[in-house]
């Protein structure tokens, strides 16, 4: 009678039968629980972040502000539990009325008043000017300041930088030059609020069709939240920025040329 035929005597191994793990499988399922896992982080942490903040300034205003509210009108005398939140909305209130009593006739004179008594103040005369001027170009809706993104080539020719146009350049250091100037605020990476003024002629400048807050954006990431095109495709797929990488490099080879000595040859 004939055997069946065993793997062993026809000298193969039963191992060879036996299903093996897939490792492939282990990776993709460890691969998508750390992709899930980083979605989480970028979907939480930005909201989180940003919830503590506004949790942080709000407290931060109550404490400076609720004190000055007189116990009659403060409802948390009234009320069992703190409402957060009432030194902010209370603030609110206040600038809004110092604002209408400002745009009437006699708040106009009274602020014309307590600025010649600041400007009779040597070192306080300083720094209300300076602040003043800064809130009113920042926050005056007829502004342009900080409007517009540019590309400013720095720190040298073929370097393109992010940076936003505060304004047009006036007095002394427009007077001294020929070309037509403008202030433009460079910031640093990852903080926007440090950076450097420079004076820049209009014809180095490239304006872009990005927002301000895009613009903003770029520089906090370091480049890595990159705001889309908004222009057509026919324009995206033209250049509009010559490269200067040859002038550069022969500006640079020109300062970098040593002086010969007297009677070198």
């Amino acid at each position: 009678m004939t055997e069946p035929n065993n793997p062993e005597h026809n000298g193969e191994s039963s191992e060879d039968e036996t299903p093996h793990l897939i490792v492939p499988a282990k990776t993709g399922v460890l691969h998508r629980l750390r992709n899930y896992f980083l979605t989480g982080i970028i979907i939480t942490a930005p909201l989180g972040i940003t919830i503590f903040i506004a949790w942080k300034f709000i407290g931060l205003i109550d404490s400076w502000v609720t004190p000055f509210i007189p116990a009659t009108y403060n409802p948390e005398t009234y009320l069992p539990f703190d409402l957060p939140g009432l030194g902010l909305l209370f603030s609110i209130v206040v600038l809004t009325l110092i604002g209408a009593l400002t745009a009437s006739f006699t708040g106009r004179i009274l602020v014309r008043f307590g600025e010649r008594l600041v400007a009779r103040m040597p070192v306080i005369r300083a720094v209300y000017g300076a602040l003043k001027q800064i809130f009113e170009t920042v926050l005056a809706q007829s502004s342009k300041s900080f409007r517009e993104v540019v590309l400013v080539e720095y720190p040298r020719r073929g370097i393109w930088a992010i940076a936003f146009v505060t304004g047009h350049t006036e007095g002394e250091v427009q007077n001294l030059t020929e070309d037509d100037l403008v202030n433009v605020f460079l910031p640093t990476t990852p903080n926007p609020t440090s950076g450097f003024l420079l004076f820049v002629p209009r014809r180095a400048l490239v304006t872009l069709n990005m927002t301000v807050e895009e613009g903003i954006k770029l520089v906090i990431s370091g480049g890595i939240v990159t705001p889309p095109d908004p222009r057509p495709q026919a324009l995206q797929d033209v250049p509009q920025i010559t490269s200067r990488e040859g002038e550069a490099d022969a500006e640079r080879a020109q300062f970098d040329t040593p002086a010969r000595a007297v009677g070198d040859t």
